[in-house]
């Protein structure tokens, strides 16, 4: 007892210290050392004598609270180390406390409050049956030295934390059912009391806050609408008192969220009225610029109306106040003011409207055809309040926001548009009817009252439906078309929406290429603007992909303009990519000497500039400029696809008369060909660069999947140049061109030397370096995996199992994921092949051993747990298919004392070796009994960090 006292002493002696370092030290790292010790001290066994003492009354609120927050712990986490015969001396000393800091520091009394909340949960319903009717006789109780108002706050914070705690409490889940139907049936005795307080005339407003707070915590359990009607309208009575509304309108909408209070429709019946009965105040609030205020009834009547649309629909006789529900939640929509900057309220209703579209939708055609006669008319003022919405501000106003509020505001009009497209589907083709006519009467109205931005807003709608709905059979778009040119485009945010326009109506172009000469002069005049750079580049990439068989024509303009801007560098990087493959998807429709013409005229500037640089000494400044070119062919042969012309088919395709057969050799080959040499030499000066020689790979790489056998002439010589790129200095990305090779390649007889020849090169290599040590490759390591898992199978079978695993298997011991998984997949691939290939039975004979003893090392605690579903499935791989040896290696590696884990016993060994040999079929089995072992062998199972594995 005497070793037992002083160990105590002595750690509350330390604590005192580590409590002052921690909140007095300027020193960090002495406050971070100090942090981790006091953490280990609330777990430890003395922890239930020091808390105890941290609490007394002489001590400073820092160290009152820690000793809370110990006991909280405790109770929370270590429950079973608790005697049964003890919880009630430990209710008693937490109800003493919880008194006694009543009138004393807030934050102590609140962890007290969560200790006594985790203990009655702990005990409910058995152990301490009436728990909060107890509560709240204690605390009602007269005696003592705490004065009433201090009993009943302490009362209600205790009452407050109680479902809180509950949510995030460790309950095994049957407790959890357990216990929420004990609490469920004490509502019974604090209903009473919280009605009390809140319509007592005299109750402080300090305590009608903490009234309507409790309710909001309470409402969490489900507790039945109906038997909570009185606090809710007292709570709409709050409302008017400034100093609760906030508190009140959480209640409100908490209680009304709740998914069960559906079922009360009665109740949700009364609660429109008042809802409505809110206007006056909302209307006042947006009058005086009370944002707060109209925020705080906006989400009231949208909380009501989102979550109870079908029930309140369903009562047809009472559709007039619904209709008038909805009403305010259009004002609520329409609310004046340019979102974020004047106000924050629009944007809360906007799920609002795809809910009731739902509903009305989801009734039998009969029932739909009623409501739909309703509300098409609401919609369609729905749309007139969104596009008003989405308007710009004034130029001067717009150019006062900060970048932030130009983002937010960019974000706010993507979810309008997204709430345009549902619309369309209620009022369908007469939307873009409504849409054109307006637009029409804009644009051909002389009075110049006529702002940028409506037409703005207008196009803007047409822009939202077109991107996502299918508007080829609409009657309206050749004459939005043909006023597009008639826009008088002097602002950027308009040009901006003109283009994305065109882009959104590039497939409508495809069937009416006849419209192409009124829009493309646009877009072209657009590409000089450096402002446009995103809009027009992307429009000209959607025009180019979707109508290129219509664009001969227009290809020496559209080739010499885009020329013209690259060289004027107008464009950042990435859309000169984007450019590049949009001349790719244009240049795929023209004859073959079309196309070569045209690549010799738009990249021999490139070509020039790239032998220059490679005869210059390297230095950062001609490095970017080398990707920059190398980026720019890639993109270019990504797009450039002459096969295509032969499989397309429909409305697009040409006449077969006008796209004659292609001979000779593809016009990217050509081209590779011919600078392949210029590449080796930019290659011998920077290959220790692994950004240049990833945008060398990029080209070959992009090329590959684009041109697939047509790639046939560049296999050998490229196969020997990644031969001496990888001998040299082995790089990821040359891998992963190589795996590409191999996949299309090697089944071809006549690239199969060359192939087999980089293939056995780069396996040879890589292996040197595993013996090396693998460790500083981890990105080689993640590529050869990848490569050996998914090549043609056969291939790796007969040329490369010539050796052990020791080297893979090492690769599951690195940190880096995605190496981790490459590993781990590999390894799948390879023991799904161990009874039908000999070669690989008789590996994983040698070698399994060592690859399940690292697979259970990673599962004990080595690797992160984020792994663990790839390392379940290599164990479910393996007993799968070699069920007789896992069976052995499992209860010879896990016979060893403290492997995988010190932590774990013999017994939860068997257990976990028994549930794995048991799942040869239950892939997901597998995965959560690995995630289980885990936890254990990490000493997390039943903690807070394992909550949500």
């Amino acid at each position: 007892i005497l070793v037992s006292l002083s160990k105590t002493v002595f750690l509350t002696l330390c604590l005192f210290q580590a409590l002052h370092q921690l909140y007095y030290d300027p020193n960090i790292e002495n406050k971070n050392l100090a942090q981790k010790w006091l953490m280990q001290a609330q777990v430890s066994p003395q922890a239930w004598q020091f808390c105890w003492v941290l609490l007394r009354p002489e001590k400073v609120p820092e160290i009152q609270y820690f000793g809370a927050s110990a006991l909280h712990t405790k109770i929370s986490r270590y429950w079973g180390d608790i005697p049964a015969e003890q919880y009630d001396t430990l209710k008693t000393q937490l109800f003493s406390q919880i008194a006694r800091f009543a009138s004393g520091s807030k934050i102590v009394l609140t962890r007290l409050c969560v200790a006594l909340a985790s203990l009655a949960l702990n005990m409910m319903p058995e152990a301490w049956p009436g728990a909060v009717s107890e509560m709240v006789r204690m605390f009602q109780e007269e005696g003592g030295e705490v004065d009433g108002r201090a009993r009943c706050l302490a009362l209600l914070e205790l009452l407050t934390v109680l479902p809180e705690e509950f949510q995030t409490s460790r309950l095994p889940q049957y407790r959890k059912g357990q216990v929420r139907g004990a609490l469920g049936r004490e509502w019974t005795a604090v209903y009473p009391l919280l009605q009390q307080l809140l319509r007592q005339p005299d109750s402080p407003p300090l305590v009608k806050a903490r009234v309507l707070k409790c309710l909001s915590s309470w409402v969490l359990l489900d507790v039945p609408l109906n038997e909570s009607e009185g606090l809710v309208e007292a709570s709409f009575t709050a409302l008017a008192d400034p100093e609760l509304f906030d508190t009140a309108v959480e209640a409100i909408v908490n209680t009304i969220s709740q998914p069960d209070s559906q079922r009360y429709v009665n109740t949700l019946l009364k609660l429109v009225p008042q809802v409505l009965q809110l206007q006056e105040q909302l209307r006042d609030a947006v009058q005086n610029g009370d944002m707060e205020t109209s925020h705080g009834i906006c989400r009231i009547a949208v909380s009501l109306g989102e979550n109870h649309s079908r029930a309140l629909l369903e009562q047809v006789e009472h559709w007039q106040s619904f209709l008038a529900l909805v009403n305010m939640i259009m004002f609520c929509t329409g609310i004046p003011g340019h979102y974020p900057v004047n106000e924050t309220t629009s944007s809360l209703t906007l799920t609002f409207w795809y809910t009731l579209q739902d509903d009305i939708m989801s009734f039998e055609a009969e029932k739909q055809a009623v409501y739909l006669q309703v509300y098409r008319p609401v919609y369609f003022q729905l749309v007139d309040v969104l596009l008003h919405k989405a308007q710009f501000p004034t130029d001067e106003e717009y150019a006062s926001w900060s970048s932030d509020e130009k983002e937010q505001f960019r974000i706010y009009r993507v979810d309008i548009s997204d709430t345009l497209m549902y619309v369309y589907e209620m009022l369908g083709a007469e939307l873009l009817s409504n849409l054109y006519d307006k637009l029409g009467r804009l644009l051909t109205n002389t009075e110049p009252t006529t702002t940028w931005q409506h037409t703005e807003a207008l196009l803007y709608g047409f822009q939202s439906i077109a991107e996502t709905i299918d508007v080829n059979y609409s009657d309206v778009i050749p004459g939005l078309i043909g006023l597009i040119p008639r826009i008088n485009i002097n602002n950027v945010q308009l040009a901006d929406t003109v283009m994305f326009t065109i882009g959104a109506l590039a497939e409508w172009l495809a069937d009416h290429p006849v419209m192409l000469s009124s829009v493309l002069p646009l877009v072209l005049q657009a590409l000089g603007n450096p402002d446009l750079s995103v809009s027009s580049v992307s429009t000209l990439k959607k025009i180019c992909r979707e109508c290129k068989y219509d664009l001969p024509p227009y290809a020496n303009n559209i080739v010499a303009v885009s020329q013209e801007v690259l060289i004027k560098q107008i464009h950042k990087t990435s859309q000169c990519m984007w450019l590049m493959q949009a001349l790719g998807f244009l240049l795929s429709a023209l004859p073959v000497e079309e196309i070569l013409r045209n690549l010799h005229s738009l990249i021999t500037p490139y070509i020039q500039q790239l032998e220059k640089l490679a005869g210059e000494t390297p230095n950062p400044s001609n490095k970017l400029a080398i990707i920059h070119i190398l980026g720019l062919l890639s993109n270019l042969f990504t797009t450039l696809d002459i096969t295509k012309q032969e499989e397309e088919s429909g409305e697009n395709a040409p006449p077969i008369k006008s796209v004659p057969p292609q001979t000779g050799p593809n016009p990217v080959v050509v081209v590779l060909q011919q600078v392949f040499a210029l590449i080796q030499t930019v290659l011998s000066k920077w290959l220790n660069d692994s950004q240049v020689v990833e945008a060398v790979c990029a080209i070959f790489e992009k090329s590959v999947k684009t041109l697939l056998h047509d790639f046939a002439p560049m296999v050998s010589q490229l196969s020997e140049m990644l031969g001496q790129m990888y001998s040299t200095i082995p790089q990821a990305s040359a891998l992963d061109l190589t795996r590409q090779m191999v996949h299309i390649f090697a089944s071809e007889t006549n690239h199969f030397p060359p192939i087999k020849a980089l293939f056995e090169l780069v396996t040879s290599v890589t292996l040197t370096i595993f013996q090396q040590g693998p460790r500083d490759h981890p990105d080689i390591v993640d590529s050869f995996m990848q490569l050996q898992a998914q090549v043609c199978f056969w291939f790796l079978i007969s040329f490369t199992l010539g050796f052990s695993l020791l080297f893979r298997v090492l690769s599951l011991k690195f940190p880096e994921g995605p190496t981790v998984k490459s590993t781990c997949f590999f390894f799948t691939e390879l023991i799904a092949h161990c009874a039908d290939v000999p070669p690989v039975g008789q590996v994983l004979q040698e070698d399994g051993k060592l690859l399940l003893l690292a697979v259970l090392e990673a599962i004990g605690g080595q690797s992160s747990r984020s792994l663990m579903d790839q390392f379940a499935e290599v164990l479910f791989c393996l007993n799968k298919h070699c069920f007789a040896l896992l069976t052995v290696w499992l209860k010879e590696a896990l016979r060893s004392p403290g492997f995988p884990s010190s932590r774990v016993s013999d017994e939860q060994k068997d257990t976990f070796s028994q549930q794995v040999l048991r799942e040869r079929v239950n892939k997901r089995r597998v995965k959560d009994i690995v995630k289980e072992f885990t936890l254990v062998c990490r000493g997390l199972h039943g903690t807070e960090y394992a909550a949500d594995y």
